[in-house]
């Protein structure tokens, strides 16, 4: 098995690298698109269903629209149809035909061209909300609670696997209030439902923020946003919230007569996350041996390995791991018996290491002997003997640490790499010799950030919620500032 190419020596290719000999995914025939494999949609299956526990949790109900836009509804709402109108994609005909001059080849049929565009979704606002017209009269028809999952077409120039893809998953939450602050209420509700996801599911910590002017979505009065730090340094935005104001409900004509009889615009928000976060997983946790899986998304959460000489001592382990199975089974813990002859343990090991199994069980003729195991941790590589009695309980315990460590030590890298300055000669070579998130002053204006854009490729990824007011002034005006925003360089 080759081995991957070391992050240290190159951050980019190890994850390309790590992508596809993980079995996650591969590049299609279609440019810029993907193969989700069974392996990497296994893990997106467990982060879509925690989510979507989590979104029927707090009220909302799956519903599903067209993938297809009239582009004068995308239109409809300037800002959002402006902010997105490079990556759309378009379908202006509905039918090929043969070629006369070569029967072989299908060429578009020009008869065939439609009375009017399509935009194939980049986001749903504009469809949904075209909906919402007919959904809402009064008051008592909100607040409306709707999420999707569904695929997206951003024409995407530079991609990579998962993380900018022209063709991606996701969900979309878009909901209809009939006041300002529930819509508010939601925007943040959904805000807290992804970060809690992102710490207690996906064991990567997040900072909460606010998007400045220049960095919010197209069509929203305000975007909240989670961010994570990447092990290269780099800052990955894992989700965003939108409170969109009254803006689709006024393009699209949504009004409700409210409780004192008097007509007015519903108020909108619209939240996501997309298979992005496969990427942010990985780039978080991996090593150069592998994929390292918090348990909660792990496919295989135990995998067993026999180390035998002869199909007598294989029958003995095989009473012992089918065992052993069966009782981490029952509870809950999903667990594969690898007893395939083909392989040799030692390639079994680094297969299991690549795919990050969060713990290895092997059983050898010494182990018979003595009633033990040897248990693995993939993500320390450390491994010890442990007596067959309680096995399953000492499993079960070992799964929920490991869950706890693997968060701990991705919090103690985003920490150690917050770091304050106060000149931008310190941020730029904070920025070049350290990367992470850097803290500091910025004077509110768009040229500002603008500039520092331009000259760093930084950006502002948020300002944290709960920011603590702190007198300073900003990097390049020295205007007076009240309190730092978090940069960093991102995917």
């Amino acid at each position: 098995m080759a081995k991957l190419t070391s992050r240290a020596e190159d951050y980019s290719k190890w994850y390309n690298e790590l992508v596809v000999k993980a079995d996650l995914a591969e590049n299609s025939g279609v440019r810029g698109c993907m193969v989700i494999k069974p392996y990497g949609y296994a893990i997106w299956e467990k982060m879509r269903d925690q989510m979507d526990k989590r979104f029927k949790e707090t009220g909302h109900e799956n519903a599903y629209f067209p993938i297809f836009i009239p582009k004068s509804y995308f239109e409809a709402e300037e800002q959002n149809a402006e902010g997105f109108a490079k990556e759309c994609a378009v379908v202006t005909h509905y039918r090929l035909k043969a070629d006369p001059e070569n029967p072989k080849k299908l060429i578009v049929d020009p008869e065939a061209k439609l009375e009017e565009e399509l935009i194939v979704r980049p986001t749903s606002e504009a469809i949904i909300w075209s909906t919402y017209k007919n959904w809402i009269q009064s008051y008592r028809d909100l607040p409306i609670l709707i999420n999707q999952w569904a695929n997206v077409v951003r024409w995407e120039m530079r991609t990579r696997l998962f993380l900018r893809t022209a063709e991606f998953l996701w969900q979309e939450g878009h909901t209809a209030h009939a006041t300002r602050q529930e819509a508010i209420d939601e925007t943040e509700q959904m805000l807290e439902v992804y970060a809690d996801f992102a710490e207690n599911f996906m064991a990567i910590p997040v900072i909460k923020g606010i998007k400045t002017a220049s960095e919010r979505f197209a069509g929203a009065d305000e975007t909240y946003c989670i961010e994570a730090l990447m092990q290269d340094g780099k800052a990955l935005q894992a989700g965003t919230s939108h409170f969109l104001g009254q803006n689709f409900a006024k393009a699209f004509d949504v009004k409700f007569t409210n409780k004192e009889g008097k007509s007015e615009y519903a108020w909108a928000t619209s939240w996501g996350t997309s298979t992005r976060l496969m990427g942010a997983l990985i780039m978080t946790h991996s090593d150069d041996l592998g994929l390292v899986l918090p348990p909660t998304l792990a496919p295989i959460q135990v995998v067993i390995v026999p180390i035998f000489k002869g199909e007598e001592q294989l029958k003995q382990i095989d009473e012992v791991a089918f065992k052993i199975q069966k009782q981490l089974r029952a509870k809950g813990i999903s667990v594969k018996y690898d007893n395939n002859e083909q392989n040799k343990p030692g390639w079994k090991f680094a297969e299991y290491e690549l795919k990050g199994v969060p713990v290895r069980i092997a059983i050898g003729a010494r182990d018979l002997e003595n009633k033990t195991v040897e248990v693995a941790r993939r993500d320390t590589l450390t491994k010890e003997t442990h007596p067959l009695e309680y096995i399953d309980i000492y499993v079960e315990e070992l799964l929920q640490t490991i869950q706890k460590d693997i968060y701990n030590k991705a919090l103690s890298y985003r920490e150690s790499h917050i770091t304050k300055v106060d000149s931008y000669d310190e941020f730029k070579k904070v920025l070049e010799e350290k990367g992470g998130f850097i803290s500091a002053h910025w004077d509110g204006t768009p040229e500002e950030e603008e500039q520092i854009k331009n000259e760093t490729k930084a950006t502002i990824r948020c300002i944290p919620l709960n920011n603590p007011l702190e007198d300073g002034v900003s990097l390049i005006s020295g205007k007076a500032s009240k309190q730092r925003v978090i940069f960093a360089k991102s995917y």
